[in-house]
């Protein structure tokens, strides 16, 4: 072994020592056929050539224009004949936009890219744009994870569904894209791809590299599922999708005065009840749980039966505080005060008398000042301006 000279070595070690041999193309023969095989594994995976026009995402977009000036290149025709099995070099252009006669900056726009300029980039191999769009791309179809602390998003979920049905909240669509822009805040629901979303967060603004503003959002959906997406990113998607609606602010319409509507009562109550259950949870919580519920009889005569109606937690209770009310609807009252108190809906489940299970509804860990603040504001009108802030326990707007 030690006799060996260096390929001798090599060759008992079987290493193949022949030298490689540099490639032959040029730097812009390399870029056509890489671009090329970006075509290819398109036309592999849809079955058919990129096609230009709204209709396509911003990859597709990019490479039927990619496709179009490999056509008119001689030398590309020669190059990649033997890349080229299913024949998209001889088809026809179907482009509705001469891009030749386009500059760079219209030819983004005609792409839906939003940049102000690639300077000093061949527009052929797009390099910089694509980069451009596969960070906003990522950005639009951001994976959704599980939703790990969904139930306490749930009950709002569940309200705005109701709200919807009652005519409480509407679904509107957008006027235009800036708008949409402007209706993503904290707080705001919106329809999007068939389902209800819901800004959960909005992180710290911050300005883009093209002077806009935008901002980190967490955006929770009613499947149980959420996304981390950015401002910008959600608004596009708003704008793209037909059947987009932001769901409005409640609207609590003639609960007092005006004409009667249905479901209207001539006289009633808003009670406030406080269960006498012996379960532990209750009894350690008593002062803070709450049930309200709205009548048009006696609040005596309602809760009469209480130690038998799971509704009750099948225990006696007493009335802490009444609201008497005229002429007001009681589904939408009611649905106000779920709107209002579902993040901090009693989560318990007791069994009945026949031993099936019973998840009360009406049951809330809410103080009973903020209770009686809420009745006030839901009569001045205010109410529509606030939410209920768990963490302090508040009613702020």
């Amino acid at each position: 072994m030690a006799d060996l000279d260096d390929d001798e070595l090599l060759d008992a070690l079987g290493v193949d020592a022949t030298p490689i041999k540099a490639s032959s193309r040029t730097p812009r023969e390399e870029r056509i056929i890489a671009g090329f095989e970006d075509i290819l594994r398109f036309h592999q995976t849809h079955g058919r050539a990129p096609q230009h026009g709204e209709g396509g995402d911003i990859f597709e977009r990019l490479y039927a224009v990619r496709l179009d000036q490999l056509r008119k290149l001689p030398e590309a025709h020669a190059l990649l004949a033997g890349l080229d099995a299913p024949g998209l070099l001889a088809g026809a252009s179907v482009a509705s936009t001469d891009v030749d006669a386009l500059d760079e900056d219209a030819l983004l726009a005609e792409l839906g890219v939003d940049v102000p300029s690639v300077d000093g980039q061949d527009i052929r191999v797009l390099k910089h744009v694509r980069s451009i769009a596969e960070k906003r791309l990522a950005e639009e179809i951001a994976n959704r994870e599980k939703c790990v602390d969904f139930a306490q998003f749930e009950p709002l979920f569940d309200a705005v569904r109701s709200e919807l049905k009652s005519g409480i909240r509407q679904g509107r669509s957008f006027q235009s894209k800036e708008k949409a822009l402007d209706d993503i805040v904290l707080g705001a629901y919106f329809i999007i791809g068939g389902q209800i979303a819901y800004i959960a967060e909005v992180g710290e603004e911050f300005t883009t590299e093209y002077g806009r503003r935008d901002s980190r959002l967490r955006v929770v959906f009613d499947n149980g599922t959420e996304a981390s997406v950015l401002m910008r990113s959600l608004q596009r998607s708003l704008h793209r999708d037909d059947g987009a609606r932001l769901i409005s602010d409640p609207e609590a319409g003639p609960l007092f005065g005006g004409p009667p509507e249905e479901g209207d009562i001539a006289s009633g109550t808003i009670y406030v009840l406080r269960s006498l259950s012996n379960l532990p949870f209750v009894a350690e919580h008593r002062q803070l749980i709450h049930k309200i519920g709205v009548t048009g009889g006696k609040v005596e005569s309602r809760i009469a039966a209480a130690k038998n109606d799971a509704t009750y937690l099948l225990s006696d209770v007493e009335v802490v505080a009444t609201y008497k009310l005229h002429n007001m609807n009681r589904v939408k009252l009611e649905n106000i005060f779920h709107r209002l108190f579902g993040a901090a809906r009693l989560d318990l489940t007791i069994e009945d008398r026949f031993g099936q299970p019973v998840k009360p509804q009406e049951w809330f860990l809410v103080r009973l000042d903020v209770i009686d603040e809420a009745v006030q504001r839901i009569q001045d009108g205010s109410i529509t301006r606030m939410h209920y802030d768990v963490a302090s326990g508040r009613l702020v707007e």
